[in-house]
């Protein structure tokens, strides 16, 4: 047996060891942290994605679905267009559409009024139970998404011609109630991912 052997490490031999041990416990530790920081990132990154694009889902189709038929307003002495977009509305777009669900086979119709509404950076939708409202019937609304700077729409006329309004100016009131466009781009900007633009075909 040699004298290493018998007389085991040395204090310093001992100290490089732990030293290097140190070292590579705050490699892992550093990697680890860093591999759990990037893992959530890309998590929440999904989680954004995702809701973009069930958001410009949902409003492509309720879009597709527009149907021609005004409502009462809550007074119900006169009629909102069956679907409305200007400055002076409440919403971003209000707009009757079919294609309600009705799973559990409730007495109403498959005729749905929503609207959507930018309040504090927040996109949210908005239904109501009843087409033709009263301000007892009160619209439920959910936010779809978050960090969103604006939300305008064109609406392409039967002439050809796109308007920043609908019903366009010399449509207003009357037949111009149940008009529909031809078709809606939907302009959704968001302030990390910029403009995001859709053309959606309105069903004839």
């Amino acid at each position: 047996m040699n004298e290493r052997a018998r007389n085991g490490f040395t204090l310093i031999e001992v100290l490089v060891a732990v030293a290097i041990f140190g070292v590579l416990i705050s490699l892992t530790t550093l990697t680890f942290d860093r591999t759990i920081a990037n893992a959530d990132m890309l998590s929440d990154r999904m989680d954004r994605l995702q809701s973009i694009q069930r958001t410009i889902r949902m409003l492509s189709t309720d879009l597709q679905l527009a149907a021609p038929r005004p409502v009462r307003d809550e007074l119900g002495d006169t009629y909102l267009p069956s679907l409305r977009s200007d400055l002076l509305a409440d919403f971003a777009i209000e707009l009757t559409h079919t294609g309600w669900p009705n799973p559990a086979g409730l007495p109403r119709g498959t005729m749905q009024r929503t609207a959507y509404r930018l309040e504090e950076e927040q996109l949210i939708r908005i239904y109501w139970g009843v087409l033709d409202r009263t301000y007892a019937n009160e619209p439920l609304a959910t936010v779809l998404l978050e960090d969103v700077q604006g939300l305008n729409f064109r609406f392409l006329q039967i002439n050809g011609e796109w308007s920043e309004q609908w019903p366009p100016q010399q449509m207003q009131g009357g037949v111009g109630n149940m008009l529909r466009p031809r078709a809606v781009e939907i302009v959704l900007t968001l302030y990390e991912e910029g403009e995001i633009r859709r053309i959606v075909e309105v069903a004839p």
